[in-house]
């Protein structure tokens, strides 16, 4: 991309809808992650604890089977949502039910033996918990961004108002004020000026967060591979 596409880019991040694809992208993110390594750690650990019993297997076998499911569900929302396209696991896509699960027959143990000795299987279990880090940075992320953006655009309407409830500002001066840092607001020009500075606070941020997105999506293909 050249530099005037660069500057296009960045300044029509807020009137491209792919923006709003990511952002949705990050923020069920976490919700997802959280699910995901919940799941995995609660039903691997029951399987191997377990596994001096006929229980345990079951189990553990579920739990790695559930964990390319959840992978490739995790695959098609980053193809959708941010246009990166990511390949389901292998043993998702080769795998046909009425072959592999009937009994009896050799059918099911050869879909268990393929399970645990496909690559794709073990990505989907570093996709699995590593998705809770990138749920907890984009969280982050997400909150820090909608918090600032919308105390600073919103300061030329409530930065004289007694009941604000905004307050970034130190001291004992700050108290009851509304403010940045040490910079108070209690004048419509400085609020004009910290809304101005909101609007480009939203630009940067909009972009960070696209290309917060668009690293977690190839994360996504870096381990899945691609279509």
């Amino acid at each position: 991309m050249d530099s005037d596409g660069a500057v296009y880019g960045f300044f029509a991040a807020p009137f491209r809808l792919q923006t709003y694809k990511n952002l949705l992208y990050l923020g069920i993110a976490f919700p997802l992650g959280l699910v995901y390594f919940v799941g995995f750690t609660v039903g691997a650990s029951l399987g191997v604890g377990l596994s001096i019993t006929i229980v345990g297997v079951p189990i553990l076998v579920a739990t790695v089977a559930a964990t390319t499911v959840a992978a490739g569900l995790e695959a098609h929302i980053t193809s959708y949502l941010t246009g990166v396209e990511a390949s389901v696991p292998s043993f998702l896509d080769e795998f046909d039910a009425r072959e592999e699960v009937s009994l009896p027959g050799n059918g099911f143990f050869d879909s268990v033996k393929r399970l645990f000795t496909s690559r794709s299987t073990w990505a989907s279990v570093v996709l699995v918990l590593s998705k809770f880090c990138f749920g907890a940075v984009s969280f982050v992320a997400l909150t820090v961004a909608a918090a600032f953006s919308s105390a600073m655009l919103a300061a030329p309407f409530v930065y004289d108002h007694p009941r604000t409830g905004v307050n970034l500002a130190f001291g004992e001066d700050a108290i009851g004020s509304y403010g940045f840092g040490p910079w108070t607001v209690d004048a419509v020009p400085e609020a004009i000026a910290v809304a101005v500075g909101g609007a480009v606070f939203v630009l940067i941020s909009l972009n960070v967060l696209n290309a917060l997105a668009r690293v977690q999506a190839r994360y996504t293909v870096g381990l899945l591979g691609s279509d």
